[in-house]
Order: C-alpha cells, then structure tokens, then sequence
C-alpha cells in the first residue's frame, strides 16, 4: 500500500488548490446540515407533542382541529366511558379544546399570518405538564385573557406579556409566557374554551376532545368503540398518529431541503474531481515511478480515493464546525412555517444533534468517493513507461 504520508505531503503541497476545495465542500456540508436540521427539527417540534396513552377525538373525514367539531353531548357522553384515566381530584382527564385562528403580524415585517388560538378547559393543562410559566402567570377562567410560547412571543407582534391581540373582533391580554419542551403546544396562543366560543360564535361545539387512556388497551378499545360509534359520527386516533399525520403534510418543505442538498452535492463533486484530475495531470511521473517500485494498480488507485477522502472530511469537518458555531452564537436557531394541513404558522428549532451531523459527514464521504474515482481510475490506467515521460 502507498503509505498515507505521501498523500497528505501532495495536499499540502498543493495548498490553494487543496484548501479551496475544503472550504466548497465545508459550505456544502454547512448548506446540507442546514436543510437536515429543518426537516428534523420540525419532526421533533411534532413528535416531543405526542403523549403515548393519549386520544384525539375528531369529527369523521377531519384532517386537524382546526375543520373538526365535536358536540358538547358527544363529548360528555365519551367523558364518562369506563377506561379514561382519572387525575388526582377523581374527574377523568379529558378535555374539551376549542381551536381557531388569529390573523397577527409578525415581528420586524409586513406580514400577517394565520396562527392558532387554543380554547382551553380546566384539564387541558393537567394533558400536556411539559408546559411551564416562565414569565407573568396562568391565564384565569372566564377571562379574556391569553398565554402565549416564548417562540411565537419572539415572533410575533402584540404577543409581548401585557401586549393585547384580537381574534374575531374580540382583544385578549397576554399575561402569561410558556416554554413545552419545543412541542407543537409553542405554536399556539391558549386561552379559556367558553370565552373563545362566544367570541368566535362556536358555542355548543368544539374542535376536539383529548383524553388519557388508563392503559393501552384501554386506549386501543376506546378508539375502536368511538370509531363505531354511528350516533356521534366521531373519529379517534392516538395523538402520536395525529401528529405524525401533520408531520407528513409537511413533506414538500423536506423534499426541497433534500433537492437543495442533492444539487449541492452534484456540484461538489465535480469539484472533487477537478481538483483530483489537476492533482493527477502534474504528478504523471510519479505515478509511473510508484508503479516502477512495484505498487499494483489497485495501491495507487486505493491511494488517490483516500486523498479524496481526505479533502472531503476535512471540508465535513470544516461544514459542522461552522454549523455548530452559528448555532451556538445565535443560542439555537428558531424559525417557523406553514403547516399545509392546518394553514398556520408552526414554530420550530433547527437540530444539529449528532444524527445530523452525522448525516452531513456521510454526504461528505459520498462526494470523497464518486468525486474522486473517476480521476484515481485514469491514474491506475497510465502506462508506466508514459508516466515516466510526463514532463
């Protein structure tokens, strides 16, 4: 074998060349763990959301709370079945939740966009005990009043603790900040479910009802007797699957993050290979002299793959570090989009956990590999004696 020292002594010395082809491919890799960390934060955003015994109730056909309606008897009626898990107070825990939208601004532009209002009951917050006030105080019922996620406080105007907003005509004052562990719950502004009703005009009917099962086959034989249902004409579905039906709806932001990922990577390894191919074109006669001393065809070609290797993992090295860093300098990355199915903002953080940077190194070994061989294949195939008569 060509011992590794040879091909690091030809990187350095060619050192611009070698280091603009580290830094191309570092912004791709940088570029990559971008659209990866998009794709995979909005994920987590929906799967840290989902609690593994709880039960979303819909009409049947809805695709989200936000075109569902569950009526007031419907949701008494699924409230007493036997093998809905109970709180400490002895009442069981499932909650009647009203959902709308309110038409806000958002932060340092002119744009408006729609953002979803959660009417709450008394149970709601015992369901999701991610939440957690870390400015002002809980919202007080039969009150107009709202608490809002620090991520859409940040993002929006009018959504600032004391600032007021208006949703159908009505105004609500902010009193109270939450953080959920980066659930879908920070996309959302919550206030009291029969203030909103009268407000949007929804009295009598909800947008769903959430409940905890005791267990899960409670759960699954909940599920089955509401679907069966013909009297309420009511779907249910685990809040796992719910969410993970939102997170498919979101596929077309993915497939452009991959698209923008796969033409990058196009580019890259075309100039993998110019690089390899200006690296073999100046060093012809030592190709012929190593063949001379007796390395086989196959030492050499092995040879310029891994000095291809090399210059792409240290340009996946330079991409994460520079990923890592903008990360850190900026204390995490937070951004929002639209969610097709529901038409409102969903707000999220990018992840550049290992997983993802993992990703972008393997990218980077990908390009080391195609990028490079198509030149170390021309090395191997040069005759010896016109190797020696490269000038």
């Amino acid at each position: 074998m060509v011992p590794l020292k040879y091909n690091i002594r030809s990187l350095r010395a060619r050192k611009v060349g070698s280091l603009m082809t580290i830094f191309g491919i570092g912004m791709v890799v940088w570029a990559s763990i971008f659209a990866f960390g998009l794709s995979s934060g909005l994920d987590k955003t929906l799967e840290i959301a989902a609690e593994p015994l709880d039960v979303i109730v819909l009409r049947k056909g809805s695709t989200s709370e936000a075109v569902s309606a569950v009526t007031e008897k419907a949701a008494r009626d699924i409230k007493a079945l036997p093998g809905i898990a109970t709180g400490s107070d002895g009442q069981p825990l499932a909650a009647s939740e009203l959902v709308v939208f309110a038409y806000l601004p958002r932060r340092g532009a002119d744009i408006k966009v729609n953002v979803s209002v959660r009417g709450v009951d008394a149970v709601s917050r015992a369901l999701r005990k991610e939440m957690t006030i870390v400015e002002g105080r809980e919202l007080k019922p039969g009150v107009r009043e709202a608490i809002v996620s620090r991520a859409m406080s940040n993002r929006f105007q009018n959504l600032g603790l004391g600032d007021k907003f208006k949703v159908d005509g009505g105004e609500f004052e902010v009193v109270g900040i939450f953080e959920a562990g980066g659930g879908a719950v920070e996309s959302e502004i919550w206030t009291d479910q029969r203030v909103l009703a009268q407000i949007a005009k929804r009295t009598g009917a909800m947008s769903s009802l959430q409940f905890r099962a005791a267990s899960v086959a409670d759960q699954e034989r909940l599920i089955e007797r509401i679907k069966n249902d013909e009297q309420i004409d009511l779907g249910a579905l685990t809040e796992k699957q719910y969410y993970a039906e939102q997170a498919a709806q979101s596929g077309l932001i993915k497939f452009v993050g991959y698209i923008i990922a796969f033409v990058l990577t196009i580019g890259a390894m075309f100039a993998v290979a110019n690089t390899m191919y200006g690296a073999i074109a100046s060093r012809a006669r030592e190709i012929g002299t190593l063949r001379a001393l007796g390395f086989g065809r196959f030492s050499i070609l092995t040879a310029f793959m891994l000095e291809s290797l090399l210059l792409c993992l240290a340009g996946a090295a330079l991409g994460c570090l520079a990923a890592l860093a903008v990360n850190f300098l900026l204390g995490g990355i937070q951004t929002g989009t639209m969610n097709p199915g529901t038409f409102t903002e969903v707000a999220f953080s990018f992840d550049f956990g290992p997983k993802i940077l993992l990703q972008g190194i393997f990218l980077a070994i990908v390009m080391g590999l195609i990028g490079g061989f198509l030149p170390a294949f021309r090395a191997v195939r040069m005759k010896v004696v016109d190797a020696l008569r490269e000038v």
